[in-house]
């Protein structure tokens, strides 16, 4: 069973419709883990890379004190550049309360910015869609839109206000456009009728679109032979069909599991038991009886100095 992903409203005007947002989409990637070749899983840690450091072998790479030969002994700057150079950066873990984020400019510049900071102006979850408009499906290119959502009526109470929403919009040929609050991040969404359910769509804002005009070059001076345009419809009338989403299937992933599947599985070794500690009330006990212990001890010492 699918996981909702967010329960609200949608809203407009005096209308509320409580629904549940669940994924339209399952996307079924083969995720890989990293591993060493003994099967360990490999781990990963925040670093920072600081300069090299001083070798921990100079005083076997620097010449001998007997060395008098300055043309045959190396310097020990130069000592010092070929160590470095081998052992490269020194990476050294950061604390996660040392981590700030921040952005580059462009012109290089680094801008941090504290995580208190950022939650302070982070909006809050929304708890409904507020529908602010209605405008025709055809008038939004497919390039604004993002993820594909379902919304199902929260309860059924709920299902028939949301039917009849539903055949509303199919019947005016509209969508409707609103905004929310997903997790942290503000979202301009279209409502649209399918077959049956509500779908919601997260769509980029408009700056976040590039003008093709921006990316191709001048196609408008470009003339088409009419032979040519009418060799080129008919290719298309001769492989046109109607959509079935069932005749293409990705083969790469298909190839990829029935590789695992022949696959011998790696012996992994085996994992070292965590230490298991006692009981709170075990611990607890034992704290008490180290600080009696501890308290004796200090009474005895200042009786002996007294």
């Amino acid at each position: 069973m699918a996981t909702a992903v967010w329960t609200g409203t949608l809203s407009f005007g005096l209308v509320t419709l409580p629904v549940r947002l669940y994924p339209a989409t399952q996307p079924k990637d083969v995720r890989f883990h990293l591993y060493d070749r003994e099967g360990r899983r490999i781990r990963y840690q925040r670093v920072v890379e600081t300069g090299a450091e001083p070798p921990s072998d100079w005083n076997q790479l620097r010449p001998s004190d007997t060395a008098r030969d300055e043309d045959t002994a190396p310097a020990r700057e130069e000592v010092e550049a070929t160590s470095a150079a081998t052992r490269g950066p020194v990476e050294t873990p950061v604390a996660w309360d040392d981590v700030v984020r921040g952005v580059e400019t462009d012109e290089g510049e680094l801008v941090t910015v504290p995580r208190e900071e950022i939650e302070r102006i982070r909006p809050e979850r929304s708890r409904s869609i507020d529908i602010e408009d209605f405008v025709e499906l055809e008038q939004i290119d497919p390039v604004y839109l993002d993820k594909s959502y379902y919304a199902i009526p929260m309860t059924p109470e709920a299902t028939k206000p949301y039917v009849l929403f539903h055949h509303a919009m199919r019947e005016a040929g509209r969508i409707g456009i609103g905004r929310f609050v997903l997790r942290t991040k503000p979202h301009l969404v279209a409502i649209r009728p399918m077959e049956k359910v509500l779908a919601v769509e997260t769509m980029f804002f408009g700056d976040e679109v590039r003008e093709p005009a921006d990316l191709a070059p001048d196609l408008d001076g470009v003339e088409v032979d009419q032979g040519e345009l009418d060799l080129a419809v008919t290719l298309i009338e001769t492989l046109k069909t109607d959509w079935d989403p069932d005749a293409y299937a990705d083969t790469y992933r298909e190839e990829l599991l029935g590789m695992l599947a022949e696959r011998t599985p790696t012996k992994r070794p085996a994992e070292e038991p965590a230490p298991t500690g006692g009981s709170a009330v075990e611990e607890l006990m034992a704290a008490l009886k180290d600080s009696v212990a501890a308290a004796q001890r200090d009474r005895t010492r200042k009786k002996a100095t007294g």
